[in-house]
């Protein structure tokens, strides 16, 4: 089943850049997937400024863990995002997959977050992050 969620997460020290408001709402829509090809997609990314989609390692928590892949957006309705991953992703791991800002890094179109950064930080509606978690199949 594809949803798209906006997740609330109280987690201590992620970036928090804000977006311009806009009648764009950021959103992530994805669903369970194979991949054993080495890449996530999304079927949808809405961005409000390009950025990118990152794909984070989580659990049942459901609190973003390390970055294992990442992809480019453009400011808009991005369809069929692709982001290779940097390392092996087993079948039942769970992946969420966050809409990120391209603000605060030191070079535009290089990707600079590192867990808890503000470079290339997450992009946030509300406080809530943007994001959609899915299973690897």
């Amino acid at each position: 089943m594809t949803r798209t969620t906006i997740a609330l997460f109280l987690t201590a020290g992620l970036a928090v850049p804000a977006f311009a408001q806009s009648d764009m709402i950021p959103s992530v829509t994805a669903s369970d997937q194979s991949v054993s090809g080495g890449s996530v997609t999304a079927e949808q990314v809405v961005a409000p400024e390009k950025g990118w989609l990152v794909i984070h390692r989580t659990d049942s928590e459901m609190k973003p863990g390390p970055v294992v892949g990442h992809a480019p957006l453009e400011a808009g309705t991005n369809e069929n995002v692709s982001a290779t991953l940097d390392e092996d992703v087993a079948s039942g791991d769970m992946l969420m997959l966050m809409v990120h800002s391209e603000a605060g890094g030191n070079e535009e179109g290089v990707f600079e977050y590192t867990l808890g950064a503000k470079e290339d930080g997450p992009i946030r509606v509300d406080g809530n992050l943007v994001t959609q978690t899915i299973t690897a199949q």
